[in-house]
């Protein structure tokens, strides 16, 4: 069939003057617009792909933007065509043909070359720039808002004076990785999908769902939707196989702000909520956590901390106290636990303040090392005055796995006062990683060869207790207070599992002792079990120097 001449111009008209009056060609009315001219021209597509570089084309990390479509396409004769925006970014034009139909004649690639300079020039450089931007704002894995967007849209809230109405939250997927494994890698991305799309669900108007990055995502809602977005992240199952109806579990850790009219700052909302999901995941391990003044103000007095541990260590405001061991039999005093007490400004800093913030910034290590050097100083100090000394057990934090050097550095402390190796113990907590076990299981064969005692703390809280003691070659095992019955508890079970736990370790000639001793009942029920190691307050609570080197005489007397 001859092309239309007449048909093909008054097409074009028609296009020019409905393309003046759309923004920008990602608009509904833009299909409307081309349809006439691209029946003409025989085109069943108009699209375009959008990259923020070349090497981003390279590996198809972009958006795609269809503004015209009418039937089927046939793709592989597309006329494509590439074009620069002033920011170095790449769109990619793709016009294709109705499947079944003949090749263009030559006179229509001529059109659709007009057609596609006619589009450059309605959209132009700016206006394809703006598109750029709006495809920059999506996360192109699971097609949903990216955090830059976040920013963008939680500032012009602000900016329109309405952020009281909302709250926020960040929230990341619980034990993602074991969902890797359970059901692979590709059908976990559909979960997440799922998930993700499923909540959106529960948002409209300004209110948004955008991904952090991996498997933690960010969210901004009205206040009074926070009932069900909170039953929500709760957890819920999610199918991955349609055909067998299989369903995962999928939950989180969230962290929440109620934001007040006075936040002036999209990025001072980020980082309440990453303080309140980092207080929900990684210290009180739980389902989610608020953001408050106090969360702040222990951010603050952490990061105090911090600052002040080197001139501390240096004015020796860390003091050692020391808890003594005792032997059942005959209540001799048989060692001792060496415990920090910081003294700053006539005032005890409690260790549940400083203790945990030191571990989690890994300058904890400073301060094992500062107490290690004190006791060994003191039991050189006891021998060389004839006080005579006990085997003082010292904490080292399980942040210290992974130096490879750490035995080393004990002994060169030990060596260095000159302290036999029978009065040192070292009380190590299991670690949570393969890496970390190996580390573990290195060193507690390392002090053992060297005569150093190496003692599970806390044994039977964590996961992997029984492979813990059937791999490394502990001295003694230390049982956890937990698992001590109280006063007034008559718990068979607790009972049951105290007796079993004393005798699993004498079985494997393992030194067994109970911390955490304060009535005459839990004696007794030691010595029935035949475990006659103990120390609690029901015989010292930890003492100063002093103090225990008067005990320490006593016992000798």
């Amino acid at each position: 069939m001859a092309f239309d001449v007449k048909e093909y111009a008054q097409a074009l008209d028609k296009f020019i003057i409905q393309m003046d009056k759309i923004p920008d060609l990602i608009n509904p009315d833009t299909q409307a617009a081309m349809d006439s001219l691209c029946r003409v021209l025989r085109i069943a597509k108009v699209e375009a792909d959008f990259y923020e570089n070349l090497g981003y084309e390279e590996e198809k990390w972009g958006g795609s933007v269809v503004f015209y479509h009418n039937g089927e396409s046939d793709p592989a004769r597309s006329i494509v065509r590439k074009e620069w925006t002033g920011e170095g970014n790449l769109i990619k034009y793709a016009i294709s043909p109705i499947l079944g139909e003949p090749d263009w004649e030559e006179i229509e690639q001529e059109k659709i070359q007009v057609f596609l300079k006619a589009l450059l020039t309605f959209n132009g450089r700016i206006r394809m720039q703006q598109v750029v931007e709006r495809l920059r704002f999506r996360d192109q894995e699971l097609g949903m808002y990216n955090m830059a967007w976040f920013m963008k849209s939680v500032n012009q809230i602000i900016a329109d004076g309405e952020i009281g109405k909302y709250a926020a939250c960040q929230f990341n997927i619980r034990y993602f990785s074991a969902v890797n494994q359970q059901i692979g890698r590709k059908r976990s991305s559909r979960v997440l999908g799922k998930f993700i799309r499923q909540f959106q669900e529960l948002f409209s108007g300004k209110e948004l769902v955008c991904r952090v990055g991996g498997d933690t995502f960010i969210a901004l809602f009205l206040k009074v939707n926070l009932d069900r977005v909170m039953d929500y992240l709760k957890g819920r199952g999610i199918v991955y196989d349609e055909k067998e109806g299989k369903r995962v579990w999928v939950a989180t850790y969230a962290g929440y702000y109620m934001i007040p009219r006075s936040c002036n700052s999209a990025v001072n909302i980020v980082e309440c909520l990453g303080i309140a999901m980092n207080m929900a995941r990684n210290v009180r391990k739980t389902e989610f956590a608020f953001f408050d003044a106090g969360l702040m103000q222990g951010i603050r007095m952490g990061k105090m901390i911090e600052a002040n541990l080197p001139e501390a260590l240096r004015k020796e405001e860390f003091h050692v106290y020391y808890q003594p061991k005792i032997e059942l039999k005959n209540y001799n005093l048989v060692g001792a636990e060496a415990l920090c007490r910081w003294f700053q400004d006539g005032k005890v800093v409690a260790p549940g303040e400083f203790i945990p913030v030191l571990e989690k910034s890994r300058l904890i290590c400073m301060l094992d090392f500062y107490m290690l050097e004190h006791v060994c100083r003191d039991i050189r100090r006891w021998l060389d005055e004839g006080k005579g000394a006990v085997k003082v057990s010292v904490n080292l934090s399980r942040v210290h796995m992974g130096d490879m050097d750490l035995l080393d550095k004990i002994l060169a402390i030990v060596d260095k006062y000159r302290v036999p190796h029978e009065y040192i113990e070292i009380e190590l907590t299991e670690t949570g990683t393969d890496v970390g076990f190996e580390h573990l299981k290195s060193l507690v064969s390392g002090l053992r060869s060297q005569g150093i005692s190496a003692s599970v703390d806390d044994f039977g809280t964590g996961y992997s207790s029984m492979n813990l003691i059937r791999e490394l070659p502990w001295n003694v095992l230390k049982i956890d207070k937990s698992f001590l019955p109280g006063k007034a508890d008559s718990d068979r079970q607790k009972r049951v599992m105290f007796r079993h736990l004393v005798a699993l370790a004498q079985d494997m000639d393992i030194e067994c002792i109970v911390e955490g001793v304060e009535s005459v009942e839990q004696i007794k029920l030691l010595k029935e079990s035949n475990c006659f190691l103990a120390q609690g307050f029901y015989f010292d609570r930890p003492l100063a120097v002093a103090d225990f080197e008067a005990k320490l005489l006593e016992s000798r007397g």
